[in-house]
């Protein structure tokens, strides 16, 4: 999944920018309200993590802003302020959850699966179709009652395609899903992974729909 950090503290940027790369996230870092506006306009994402205290524009108005312009993002406030009246204004302004500073890396991401759970309408913790089950958060997947192993980018790209089975997914749509600005992208890269997938899963759970790009093939 795609997440836009927005965080001007740099030890605590960079912290949380490697803990999310870990969890296989494709991670944005931008240290700025202005800048977290540029990248809110110039690319998708799943969800946000937005500090209050910015330089140049404050989170909220960044987040106001962003909900004005019908951005559907999921938004957890990272924050030190930890006053109601703050927390409260954060949600009312489109926050989905607030968490304050200083918290456990492991309840951020319990929290993040959550938020990106309820904004695809699921309450189930696990992904089905098919014979297949995914469990995000202890990263297993089971498939015809059988562990499976997949490499990050081979998961990262099945739940891509998995959160929305119907869509058919241009390759760039995947790079984006399953890249960060800074990580380098291998020009077949999707390809690779794709075949990968194939290999394990059988050659028709994904299905390649000529000029456009790929989807699951297997009714659910």
């Amino acid at each position: 999944m795609r997440v836009l950090l927005v965080e001007d503290d740099t030890m605590i940027g960079e912290s949380l920018e490697e803990g999310l790369r870990k969890e296989h996230y494709a991670v944005d870092w931008v240290q700025d309200g202005h800048a977290a506006d540029l990248a809110l306009c110039n690319h998708s994402y799943d969800l946000i993590l937005l500090d209050i205290g910015l330089p140049r524009k404050d989170g909220i108005r960044v987040l106001d802003d962003y909900r004005r312009k019908h951005g559907d993002a999921a938004v957890l406030i990272l924050s030190a302020r930890d006053a109601t009246s703050v927390r409260i204004q954060g949600l009312d302004a489109g926050a989905d959850d607030y968490l304050v500073k200083p918290f456990d890396l492991d309840e951020l991401f319990a929290r993040m699966r959550a938020l990106i759970r309820r904004r695809a309408g699921r309450s189930n913790p696990e992904l089905t179709y098919a014979d297949l089950s995914i469990n995000p958060a202890t990263r297993t997947i089971t498939y015809k009652g059988a562990p499976l192993h997949l490499s990050a980018r081979e998961f990262a790209l099945l739940l891509a395609l998995i959160d929305q089975p119907g869509r058919v997914m241009s390759r760039a749509q995947l790079e984006e899903r399953l890249y960060g600005w800074n990580e380098e992208i291998g020009s077949n890269a999707i390809e690779v992974y794709v075949h990968g997938l194939r290999k394990k899963l059988g050659t028709d759970f994904i299905k390649n729909v000529r000029g456009i790009g790929y989807k699951l093939g297997l009714a659910a």
